[in-house]
């Protein structure tokens, strides 16, 4: 690999002055600048990053620490956040955790050993040691999508409970009185609150709690898939509220090869509104934001508070979801 010695000896010149050229630290003659260039085309030289990024106290990236980058959700968040810092000149290291606490705390190690100039942090459910490391690095840093306790930070989410309300009261204005829930991991705060909205609800329009209605999983269609299966294979509720649209997909799929059909049989709503749940048939209902805008408004603050201009102290964003309906919910028909 061609180094900066080797263009300052092919232009015939002092590699001080082709770091100047390089940097536009100093004026140089054209001819000067020309021998330069000229050099590194035949060379195909490319400056060091590393040393740039010494001189400047910048690398001009972040990174993105994310749970599952397989779940369309994190896949679209991770666009908004690079679309963002891409115009704004700034690169994206993402780093996928496969909801690994030890995994997801290694990659956080790797980026402030590299030097990123700011995280933007989706975690895994509880992580004492990700809390630890996170309030003691001295990058600047958002949350996205899951709160941290014990971590002094902005955060950039949507209001869980409010969307897991949204998504039950629009089956209970159907009509629905039996309403389970597949919910995501139980001890996640997400999950907690999503169910937190549902429970609301239910109270609401005074529909008494069962608990047996409602079934901790995990925040993926195969698991969606085998909690509705047994849901469906036993007493069968006339609508399901998946806490998020992998669930409520893997749901569809389970009635699909029982011969429920959804909506007339079945209603289904999910949560988060990613890409795909118009596509799936039938279009699910869900609730949810713009999840490209949330990676955006992420970027933006975390940029802001890189740049030095977000205020002191920890703020949150917490946005409103709206309800999306579709395909998937109507009013419930008696059970053959």
């Amino acid at each position: 690999m061609a180094t900066i010695k080797d263009v300052a000896a092919l232009a015939g010149i002092s590699y001080t002055t082709v770091s100047h050229v390089l940097n536009k630290t100093r004026p140089v003659s054209e001819p000067v600048r020309l021998k330069v260039e000229a050099a590194i085309a035949q060379l195909d030289y490319v400056p060091s990053a590393v040393a740039r990024s010494l001189k400047a106290k910048s690398t001009a990236t972040i990174g993105l620490l994310v749970p599952n980058s397989i779940n369309p959700y994190f896949a679209e968040l991770a666009r908004g956040i690079e679309d963002y810092c891409e115009r704004m000149g700034y690169c994206v290291i993402l780093c996928n955790s496969d909801d690994d606490p030890d995994k997801q705390r290694n990659y956080l190690r790797v980026l402030l050993e590299k030097r990123v100039d700011g995280l933007v942090v989706a975690s895994v459910g509880s992580d004492d040691g990700l809390v630890e490391s996170l309030a003691t690095a001295r990058t600047p840093l958002v949350i996205v999508d899951r709160a941290l306790q014990g971590v002094e930070a902005d955060l950039v989410c949507i209001d869980h409970e409010q969307g897991g309300y949204l998504a039950t009261r629009h089956l209970l204005e159907l009509g629905h009185r039996d309403i389970a829930c597949i919910n995501g991991p139980s001890d996640t705060r997400v999950a907690q609150m999503r169910l937190a909205g549902y429970r609301r609800a239910l109270a609401e329009f005074s529909v008494a709690w069962n608990e047996a209605r409602v079934l901790p999983s995990d925040f993926t269609g195969p698991a969606g898939y085998l909690a509705a299966a047994g849901l469906l294979d036993s007493a069968r509720p006339t609508a399901i509220f998946a806490a998020n649209d992998m669930i409520g997909m893997g749901a569809l799929r389970a009635a699909a090869e029982r011969g429920i059909a959804v909506p007339a049989q079945l209603s289904v709503i999910g949560f988060d509104d990613i890409q795909m749940c118009r596509y799936v048939y039938p279009a699910l209902t869900s609730v949810g934001q713009s999840i490209l805008q949330l990676g955006e408004r992420a970027a933006a603050r975390l940029l802001d508070r890189i740049a030095g201009r977000a205020d002191a102290g920890a703020s949150q964003q917490v946005i409103e979801p709206r309800l999306m309906v579709r395909e998937s919910t109507a009013p419930p028909f008696p059970i053959q």
